[in-house]
């Protein structure tokens, strides 16, 4: 009996100790936990409930020079749906109501959509796909819905907002205002990112209960800095006739893709440029920028570079007379033709320009320049037509006049070159050349942007630069603009001759996939252009048309196929008064542009201390201009903005809530 009291006491002792060390080792380790590893156990601690979250900045925005919006940030919703957490007994009583709200926006019959919800619950999804690509303003109606009015945890409502740019223009001008995302970074977009990309902001967040987050407090918050706006060099007006001016045309001719430029000539402003191709199915979109980045040959286009060579060397005049013959030519062991069935016989030069003879153009610079082809490639280069302009949008094409000692430099180069084959220049370098002509010889760089912007702010300018000061001397200008006047009145532009405004320009139709010639004779293809100014006397714009490709069943000569264009726009600009009332270079108030362009704005301006005047704004505008500042806003009514509870000028507290009254 001792014995066993004995044991007893002795197992009772032994797991006494084994508590005391078992006591020891926890105490042991708390010290550990709380001294040695305290500061690293904390950190851990705050990972699992303390997150930096980005404020992401927003986008800045790209204006026309009036002020229209051309690009902007504004926001989409994704829509799902978490089944598992709404109440049997209300999905039961209002799953037909959701689907029939569901069928009105989204259309689908409301027995599909109920099928889908019931088909989700009984799989128990939690992330039931609904619809994306949702504006703000159906975001707003979506949470009235019945089921979706519960919020997130009673009615499993699910919204997860992105911001995706805008183009309030649609399709026009797309390739130039240009994007930068995952499509690469073309246009002004892409060549101006770093202005209109903002700085994002950070804040810190905690957990709370169900999983959700909330900030700790102003203090931890670093603001985001919103990107700056562009404002462009575009005329919507303007933009708005050449676009479906060159529209109308490729489809009446059948054409494969064309471009149009419309140039202010003093300053190199773009005031249009529409880059047009066809689409598998057969409508024209903006597929490249044509004007900037294909080079091509521009055939007779380019005589009126051949012709202020010849005069300025002083080999020719603009009577020196030369003869076509019966309209085709034996050159160097090569026929030349002219598009005249018999030829034009003896003609000036000038008249050589107005008719468009290739005849007189290879004989004239191969018999004054043939034995030193530089004494005529140098003075191209020298006029800088053998340079990039150096655009800021990315793409430039490269030109190209080849000059003794090219690789593609032959017998025939010279004469080639004098008409426009065997070299290559864009439509918009053309188009700077033949503006230069219009600008008493000052070759000016085109420009598509005015000035950088930030909250109404001037933050940076840019103004005209000026590429050669003189091209050539006034008295071959003054000749050579002479010429391309009658080109339009008695020439190859004759049919686009209007008494009642003056136009001055040039025709041009080139070959185009001719390598293979005997292919090319079964399958002709030209490239059809225009290239002017107007008005002749004084010109205000230069404009370019080039359309690739067309049916050559309905025509292919530029006067026929590019030339209705530019007298399209031409006109409409005069009859809209552009040129009547002239052009100042004013810049747009931006604070009203921005008021009525706000709908487009979803981060908030961080330059907004006090409560805004919403009045008068639409529900939609003033909404998300109030959100984006950090208030709540409750809506009363429909309509526009009549009252609202918090004045201008208060203290903006975010967080606080506001009542706007809507009539």
């Amino acid at each position: 009996m001792a014995v066993t009291k004995k044991n007893i006491l002795n197992r009772l002792n032994f797991v006494l100790l084994l508590v005391v060390v078992f006591f020891i080792a926890i105490v042991t380790q708390l010290v550990r936990i709380q001294f040695v590893h305290g500061d690293k156990y904390r950190s851990m601690s705050e990972d699992l409930t303390i997150k930096t979250d980005t404020i992401y900045a927003n986008k800045g925005s790209v204006f026309s020079t009036d002020g229209s919006l051309l690009a902007t940030s504004m926001s989409q919703y994704e829509i799902r749906m978490d089944l598992v957490t709404v109440d049997g007994e209300v999905f039961e009583k209002n799953v037909k109501g959701l689907s029939k709200e569901l069928s009105k926006m989204f259309g689908n019959s409301a027995s599909t959509w109920e099928t889908k919800l019931r088909r989700g619950r009984s799989r128990k999804s939690r992330y039931l796909f609904i619809a994306r690509k949702v504006g703000y303003t159906d975001y707003v109606k979506i949470k009235k819905f019945p089921i979706f009015n519960l919020g997130v945890y009673k009615g499993g409502f699910i919204a997860e907002q992105t911001t995706v740019r805008a183009h309030p223009l649609d399709k026009v001008a797309e390739r130039t205002i240009g994007y930068d995302d995952y499509r690469g970074a073309p246009g002004i977009e892409g060549a101006y990112r770093s202005y209109l990309t903002g700085i994002n902001g950070v804040r810190l967040k905690q957990k709370i209960a169900k999983g959700q987050w909330k900030p700790i407090n102003d203090n931890n918050e670093k603001e985001p800095i919103n990107g700056k706006d562009i404002v462009t060099t575009i005329d919507v007006n303007i933009q708005d006739i050449a676009h479906h001016s060159l529209l109308r045309q490729l489809e009446h001719y059948k054409a494969e893709h064309g471009c149009v430029v419309v140039m202010e000539t003093k300053t190199g402003e773009v005031k249009a440029i529409s880059n047009l191709g066809r689409g598998r199915n057969g409508k024209y979109y903006e597929k490249r920028n044509y004007a900037v980045y294909e080079s091509h040959e521009p055939g007779s286009a380019f005589k009126v570079m051949a012709m202020v060579v010849a005069l300025e060397s002083g080999k020719i005049d603009t009577s020196t007379v030369v003869d076509t013959g019966n309209g085709r030519y034996r050159l160097h062991k090569r026929y030349i033709s002219d598009s005249r069935r018999g030829g034009y016989g003896k003609i000036s030069a000038a008249r050589a320009l107005e008719v468009s003879s290739n005849i007189a153009f290879a004989r004239l610079i191969d018999e004054n320049f043939g034995e030193k082809p530089e004494e005529f490639i140098n003075p191209l280069l020298q006029m800088n037509l053998n340079d990039k302009l150096g655009l800021p949008i990315k793409g430039e094409g490269a030109p190209l006049i080849p000059s003794p000692g090219h690789k593609i430099w032959s017998q025939n180069a010279l004469p080639s070159i004098a008409y426009g084959y065997n070299l290559s220049l864009t439509p918009l370098q053309t188009l700077t050349f033949y503006n230069a002509i219009a600008n008493n010889g000052e070759m000016v760089k085109p420009r598509f942007v005015k000035e950088i912007r930030s909250y109404d702010k001037h933050v940076e300018k840019f103004e005209k630069e000026v590429i050669n000061p003189q091209i050539c001397s006034q008295e071959t200008i003054s000749k050579v603009q002479e010429i391309l006047k009658n080109v339009v009145e008695r020439g190859t532009g004759t049919r686009l001759y209007d008494k009642n405004f003056s136009m001055a320009g040039k025709t041009g139709t080139a070959r185009t996939e001719y390598g293979n010639y005997q292919e090319w004779v079964k399958d002709r293809k030209y490239i059809s252009s225009f290239t002017g100014y107007f008005p002749a006397e004084d010109p205000k714009y230069s404009c370019i048309v080039v359309i690739h490709k067309p049916d050559k069943s309905v025509g292919y000569y530029g006067a026929d196929v590019s030339g209705p264009v530019f007298k399209d726009i031409a006109h409409k600009i005069y009859t809209s008064n552009h040129i009547i009332n002239s052009i100042e270079n004013t810049t747009p108030d931006f604070r009203s542009v921005q008021k009525n362009y706000s709908a487009y704005n979803t981060i908030a301006d961080i330059e907004f201390k006090s409560i805004p005047n919403v009045k008068g704004m639409a529900a939609m505008d003033a909404i998300s201009l109030l959100e984006n500042l950090g208030l709540k806003v409750k809506v009363e009514g429909n309509g526009k903005v009549a009252e609202q509870s918090m004045n201008e000028g208060e203290k903006l507290v975010k967080g606080s809530t506001i009542l706007i009254k809507l009539v």
